[in-house]
């Protein structure tokens, strides 16, 4: 149903970018094709739609890099959580550098801590460290829970659990 009012050009287009906006959080066969055709449109507001369905569906690697230099705010948004999401190595030293430059605006520099986490978690730690003492308690909590969740990815909880047992 979902896949029929998307495809249907009658559908007001706001309709039809929420309608997939939606949909790939369960995704469906249809969803790359209308990914790919969303993010080539010259519709900015088409573009940051395909960027946030990037963040649900897999393979858009090269797209996801494209955004991250994107002049629009919210599309670079955007990219960040994808990348982190499918944790694209190539996106590093871009969020790496969002994280460590003291300019990045909040909600971004939100989106960039989870991202190092998911990127590099063996790097995080070293990356997130001074950014614990913020003045700023949801950005000094983002980096706790960063280092957390990177640490698990890492393996490090497992390891320390595994020595206090012995």
């Amino acid at each position: 149903m979902l896949h029929t009012l998307y495809a249907d050009a009658d559908v007001p287009q706001e309709v039809r970018r929420r309608i997939l906006e939606a949909s790939v959080r369960a995704p469906q066969d249809w969803h790359p094709d209308a990914i790919r055709s969303a993010y080539a449109s010259d519709d900015e507001t088409w573009k940051l739609t395909a960027v946030f369905c990037m963040r649900f569906v897999r393979g858009f690697d090269e797209q996801i890099l494209a955004a991250l230099d994107s002049g629009n705010p919210e599309i670079h948004y955007e990219a960040v959580c994808a990348a982190g999401n499918w944790e694209v190595a190539a996106a590093w030293p871009h969020i790496a550098a969002l994280v460590t430059s003291g300019e990045t605006d909040k909600p971004l520099l939100l989106a960039a801590i989870e991202a190092v986490a998911s990127i590099r978690p063996q790097e995080a730690a070293e990356t997130l460290l001074d950014l614990t003492d913020a003045d700023d308690e949801d950005i000094a909590e983002a980096a706790y829970d960063a280092m957390a969740m990177a640490r698990g990815l890492s393996g490090e909880e497992d390891d320390e659990d595994d020595a206090s047992r012995h």
